[in-house]
């Protein structure tokens, strides 16, 4: 298990993650802080805790947001599947019916 200290709050904190996710625990760790400074500029000082309550549940929030816009659009990309199926079965059923009508005048 890796160890990587990070800031939050211009305070270190050493935190253990899994060997090879260093990187990434570094940037949410950054993400965090941002959320916590902006927290800090915007209502002052509120002691540690509830700073990093605040920060959490705004990031939380993003998070909820960014879901609902994702099923939405999947909910989208479905429907022009579904529209997209719906018309090549049209194209095919056409190209059908004109090869059927070629061949009848070929042979007629």
């Amino acid at each position: 298990m890796a160890q990587v200290t990070v800031q939050v709050n211009g305070k270190p904190y050493s935190v253990g993650c899994e060997d090879g996710q260093e990187r990434h625990l570094v940037e949410i760790a950054r993400l965090f802080d941002e959320q916590v400074r902006q927290v800090s500029q915007d209502v002052g000082n509120l002691g540690e805790t509830r700073l990093f309550l605040m920060g959490a549940l705004l990031l939380a929030d993003e998070l909820a947001d960014l879901k609902l816009r994702l099923q939405h659009t999947q909910g989208e990309l479905a429907k022009t599947q579904t529209d997209q199926a719906k018309v090549e079965v049209k194209a095919v059923a056409a190209l059908e019916n004109a090869a059927r009508r070629i061949e009848k005048l070929a042979t007629g």
